[in-house]
């Protein structure tokens, strides 16, 4: 008897009229590709760039794929997640199940992930007592979404981080460059900007002029693959039910 057909993993990005946005997105679902060849996965975006995720899920039905697990590329669950995401699956064709998986974030998988990045910008792991990190996130008007970001602040400064400050570059204060000041005056030696986004863009580049008056500016988290093997859990724990559907 052969096993169930997994569903398909539709990983859900917002798009950009910025070019690297869809590069990054694309050298992100590659990796996961490549970490998990069994699984098939596909990208949609909401907007800006092509496949549109309705499109694609319009091909997938066509094809006769009837279980789908879409993924929200979303670090936080604020508006996106909330209301845009679903309208979109909502109106999918009728055929399809679709169960639409939790946001990435928070995940101890991201905090390795920023961290690796702060140690690919120059930083090491003896340098964590005397530097204060920045925490920058996109921003949003979801207050949900700013306290699962201070929270993570929090627990990341336990990790043995002079200082942990949250920074958003929409909706919600403080902006990087007054979080870099605060940490000035709090005394820490050197001053650290990780950016938490997935993907370069308008919001990540006014995060990096913010860090001017920083030691360090980390990358986006991108493609690490920390990153993908968040997505893997998420897909993993929304596709369980599914695939119990199907064996019934």
């Amino acid at each position: 008897m052969s096993a169930p057909v997994r569903p398909v993993l539709l990983v859900v990005a917002h798009g950009s009229r910025d070019p690297r946005h869809a590069a990054t997105v694309h050298a992100l679902v590659r990796r996961v590709r490549a970490l998990r060849p069994d699984v098939r996965v596909e990208t949609g975006f909401l907007d800006f760039n092509v496949p549109s995720v309705q499109g694609v899920l319009e091909s997938l039905e066509t094809e006769g794929v009837r279980d789908v697990v879409a993924l929200p590329l979303l670090l936080t669950r604020a508006f996106h997640a909330k209301a845009d995401i679903p309208a979109v699956l909502a109106a999918a064709p009728p055929r399809l199940r679709i169960r639409q998986a939790e946001v990435l974030g928070p995940s101890p998988l991201l905090l390795s992930a920023l961290e690796r990045r702060l140690y690919e910008a120059g930083l090491t792991p003896a340098d964590k007592s005397s530097t204060g990190v920045v925490l920058a996130s996109a921003g949003s008007s979801d207050p949900e979404a700013i306290a699962v970001i201070a929270e993570i602040a929090r627990e990341w400064r336990h990790t043995g981080w002079c200082a942990v400050r949250p920074a958003f570059a929409s909706a919600s204060l403080p902006r990087t460059e007054d979080a870099v000041r605060r940490l000035r005056e709090l005394g820490c030696a050197r001053v650290a900007v990780a950016p938490y986004v997935l993907a370069p863009g308008f919001l990540p580049d006014r995060i990096a002029r913010g860090a001017a008056g920083a030691d360090v500016l980390a990358d986006v988290l991108g493609p690490a693959p920390e990153v993908a093997r968040v997505l893997l859990e998420r897909y993993e724990a929304a596709r369980v039910p599914v695939a119990l559907a199907v064996g019934a």
